[in-house]
């Protein structure tokens, strides 16, 4: 069938728009808001840099590593965070638009291509590569400040919070470490009071609730890639030994088990709960808890790549190293708390959540530290995320669970 009238109309308005080079921001409320082409470009930017975090971890399995990489991806996931709450708002996807973001995925790229450098005297190269990308954010929300009157009390407090975040990680550069490092947290801490603060404000423009949940959604696909390309590597640098490939063919069941645990159950029952309330301008700390939640979910899952890849590339041995075991126990059990608070928190429903992920991180990190041969220990942690997404989805279809499509 073809067109309609009204469709080849609206048609006819999107190629108008399309043609405006230049349109000045808007509050985006199309209720059709996805994610778009030009954010999933820039997310490949996060792909490297995620990546990077991964190899800084598997280099050093240690307390002291273990902490760097948490960190630093901690710094690197608010930058993609503070970029995705301006688009979700404030996305017109015109040429200044663009550029603002194709110069973020510049300096990202930076970020990730001086993550090795964190914690040596070429960190400046980090430090500046995040303070350009603060600067692009910055210029965005001036830019929405101009055009949109009724924004300026909501984009108030992330300016100042972007601003004052960006000065520390300034004067960082012309201090040694480990002062460096101290300012650069300061720096983050007062960078998330903007987005706080604009959320408890009674005037304050709501996000869009249905891209919210999209591009979060999105990075943990993209985080758990990171556990698919550790197969791949581990597999590959293994030798396809059949240790080796038994030990990789477990671990993407547990992977699967992972994204099929977030995406139907935990993230979907969050994402309902965002659209039932998310417009309600007193229930605002509903955004803030399902943002700030999924920090802890994105470094728990890039840990479980590194701990999969060494288990893999080790699955013709006897034994895997403590600190793999650590690392992948605390990747597993993180993940599976943050599932817990995200679902129980935004559900409301208390019991279910407990029972899973709740009740699979004491099974997960008592599983992970007994010293068994990589394929037998993989091959029950497989078994222990299948059954707990079973039971979950018994639970949903019994209504215990109540969950939206993500």
């Amino acid at each position: 069938m073809g067109a309609t009238r009204d469709e080849m109309a609206e048609l006819d308005r999107e190629d108008a728009e399309e043609r405006e080079i230049v349109r000045p921001p808007e509050h985006n409320q199309d209720t059709n808001r996805s994610a778009t082409r030009l954010e999933l470009f820039f997310d490949l930017a996060f792909v490297l840099f995620v990546a990077r975090c991964a190899d800084l971890l598997a280099k050093d399995e240690t307390w002291v590593g273990g902490l760097t990489f948490a960190a630093v991806l901690a710094v690197g996931w608010w930058a993609w965070a503070g970029t995705a709450l301006y688009a979700n708002r404030f996305d017109t996807d015109d040429a200044v638009f663009r550029l603002l973001m194709l110069v973020g995925m510049a300096a990202v790229i930076g970020m990730a291509a001086s993550i090795d450098q964190v914690g040596k005297p070429g960190s400046r190269w980090f430090a500046l590569a995040y303070v350009l990308l603060r600067l692009v954010l910055i210029a965005g929300y001036l830019r929405a400040w101009w055009h949109v009157p009724d924004a300026r009390p909501t984009v108030r407090p992330y300016l100042i919070g972007h601003a004052a975040g960006a000065v520390f990680w300034a004067v960082s550069l012309a201090v040694p470490g480990p002062a460096r490092y101290v300012l650069w947290g300061v720096g983050v801490a007062v960078d998330l009071l903007g987005p706080t603060l604009s959320a408890r404000l009674k005037d304050a423009l709501p996000l869009h609730m249905e891209h919210l949940p999209e591009r979060f959604g999105l990075f943990v696909i993209l985080v758990l890639g990171e556990s698919v390309a550790a197969a791949v590597t581990g597999v590959h640098d293994g030798g396809w030994t059949g240790g080796v490939v038994l030990t990789a063919t477990l671990a993407f069941v547990a992977i699967a088990a992972l994204w099929w645990s977030y995406f139907d159950l935990s993230g979907g029952a969050a994402k309902r709960r965002l659209l039932m309330e998310g417009h309600d301008r007193t229930r605002q700390g509903v955004h803030d808890f399902y943002v700030y939640a999924h920090l802890p979910v994105a470094i728990s899952l890039a840990a479980v790549a590194v701990g999969l890849e060494h288990a893999i590339l080790h699955g013709a041995e006897d034994h895997l190293s403590a600190g793999t075991r650590v690392v992948l126990a605390a990747g597993v059990a993180g993940y599976l708390l943050s599932a817990t608070v995200i679902q129980a928190g935004l559900s409301r429903q208390i019991r279910p959540a407990l029972l899973w992920p709740g009740l699979g991180v004491p099974l997960a990190v008592g599983l992970l530290l007994v010293d068994l041969r990589p394929p037998v220990l993989l091959a029950l942690l497989a078994v222990l995320l299948v059954a707990g997404v079973a039971t979950g989805v018994a639970q949903h279809r019994v209504g215990e669970i109540r969950t939206a499509r993500t």
